[in-house]
């Protein structure tokens, strides 16, 4: 999958499911339950044991989707995800080198930014799109804010996204949305039928702002 074709379907999933967990096999059902609900985008964190290899399997179940790695805290990691089919790699914070290797497999990198300055090494650093995390703590206006001094910059808010404040997030201009306790948290115990319930909810929600 090329930069192009990843970049364009973060865009078109609007809504990346967040999901962590404490065992490969947990990782794959919850993310399998939200694909379920129509969820298209997950990002699995490299906190989940052998997340590589939970990558290459959803990657091979959900060909029109994007399955993305998440909590990259070093080039290597990027690259064992890459190398396990991510389509795209997803940090706390921006990191030169995993920037590097991204732009070098025509990889998106989202990094997670909070200030302007860190939006601006993102930026130069080649990042298409630019994860605000945590969101919570700047709110929706941050986007509009952002704006002003960088009118090209694609933002996904990640952290404090829910149902209530979705349309609040789109509306102010993000390109897309990372949820995750609050979409996929049920799933750490076991309850997988509510993780399908909360995407139905979360995509119904989406499609609905973007109808309008």
């Amino acid at each position: 999958m090329n930069r192009l074709t990843s970049l364009q379907k973060i865009v078109d999933a609007g809504i990346i499911a967040v999901v962590r967990a404490d065992t490969p096999e947990k990782a794959v059902a919850i993310s399998q339950a939200a694909i379920k609900g129509g969820v298209t985008g997950i990002e699995l964190t490299f906190t989940v044991p052998h997340a590589d290899q939970v990558i290459g399997k959803l990657t091979a179940e959900l060909p029109n989707g994007v399955i993305g790695a998440g909590t990259v805290l070093d080039a290597t990691s990027a690259r064992l995800a890459i190398m396990a089919g991510a389509g795209y790699i997803v940090s706390p914070t921006f990191d030169v080198d995993i920037a590097k290797l991204c732009n070098l497999y025509q990889i998106p990198y989202l990094p997670g930014c909070s200030t302007m300055s860190e939006m601006q090494k993102a930026l130069e650093g080649g990042s298409d799109i630019v994860k605000l995390f945590p969101a919570v703590v700047s709110g929706s206006s941050m986007i509009k804010e952002l704006h002003g001094p960088f009118p090209q910059i694609n933002v996904m808010p990640t952290g404090g996204v829910n149902l209530d404040n979705l349309q609040d997030w789109f509306e102010a201009g993000a390109v897309c949305v990372g949820a995750g306790g609050n979409l996929v948290g049920p799933g750490a115990t076991g309850d997988y039928d509510q993780v399908t319930e909360n995407a139905k909810a979360y995509i119904k929600k989406y499609q609905e702002i973007k109808s309008k």
